[in-house]
């Protein structure tokens, strides 16, 4: 009986056909593509990038790749490729300043990007007019911007959130003896287009507030906090309204809301220690009274600090 004897050389042969086949190392194309990168090679140095940032596995290059992945993806306009670095850098170093000071670039050229190719693709449709609008009120043109928000209600006098900007216009303006009255108009004529605009109701509450009608406060208040239930500044409203109209007992509960929805905000828990003194709780106002000198004291440190960061320290007078 014969043997059947396979040459060694084929047994080697067939083994390294079905062995997967190592590609080029991730690490060693993002160092040369970051140095491609630097050199001003962008188009050289892109393809690597997109390639090898996703398989690299140590975290410093990682950033490094894809901080130089978004440099030349914007250098060469192509933000939506830059979309592609940003998201998984601001995933792992949501805070790393390199990563957001180059996202509200990144940002900000594919908002220019697209309102241009809406300016161009549909000029005299009604989202060209309110991106003009939104435009003109980041620069204070109140009335310019309240001009733009009629001609879109021309065009849709139906559509949501239009009345409340008129309304906010309104309020950013200098003030006049028909402000509170104009604002309340357009907040009214949200809400009857939109009658779940937790924004409307809110401002409604606190022109009423302010007007020192109580009852008007807590109903609007209280829907807006209803309408929202992460809301902070209404369950605040609402609180504080309730203690002016001398319900303390009521606003304990939307008063401790507030405080777990915003435990840094010093207001809340001063007017929830308001409620709790009201009630007869002098150690749990203590402790809120306690908690609001203290987060006021690290506000006034922290402003100290950016002032001093951007004129810098104060030198005392000789």
């Amino acid at each position: 009986m014969h043997r059947l004897v396979i040459p060694c050389f084929l047994v080697l042969s067939a083994w390294a056909a079905d062995a997967p086949q190592k590609g080029p190392d991730p690490s060693a194309s993002a160092h040369r593509a970051i140095k491609l990168a630097e050199s001003g090679r962008c188009d050289q140095a892109l393809p690597l990038l997109v390639k090898a940032v996703p398989h690299i596995t140590q975290q410093d290059l990682r950033k490094d790749a894809g901080l130089a992945g978004i440099k030349c993806a914007m250098t060469m306009t192509q933000p939506e490729t830059a979309l592609d670095f940003i998201r998984p850098l601001q995933r792992e170093f949501p805070h790393d300043p390199q990563v957001l000071y180059l996202a509200t670039h990144v940002y900000s050229d594919l908002s220019m990007k697209t309102s241009q190719e809406l300016l161009f693709t549909a000029p005299s449709s009604y989202q060209v007019h309110e991106l003009n609008a939104e435009a003109l009120e980041t620069q204070g043109r109140w009335d310019d911007a309240a001009a733009e928000y009629q001609q879109v209600l021309k065009q849709e006098p139906h559509l949501p959130g239009m009345h409340y900007r008129l309304g906010r216009i309104v309020l950013s303006k200098p003030k006049t003896d028909t402000t509170a009255a104009d604002a309340r108009r357009e907040f009214q004529a949200e809400l009857a287009i939109d009658p779940n605009n937790a924004g409307a109701e809110y401002v409604l509450g606190e022109l009423a507030r302010q007007d020192s009608n109580f009852s008007e406060a807590i109903e609007h208040f209280g829907r807006a906090a209803k309408l929202d239930n992460t809301f902070a500044d209404a369950f605040i409203g609402l609180g504080r309204s309730l203690n002016a109209a001398g319900r303390p007992a009521d606003a304990i509960a939307p008063l401790e809301t507030a405080v777990k929805l915003q435990p840094q905000n010093a207001a809340a828990h001063y007017h929830l220690g308001v409620a709790y003194q009201r009630t007869g709780h002098k150690e749990e106002a203590a402790k809120q009274f306690a908690l609001r000198q203290k987060l006021s004291d690290q506000m006034h440190q922290l402003m100290g600090q950016v002032y001093n960061g951007i004129v810098g320290p104060q030198q005392p007078e000789p």
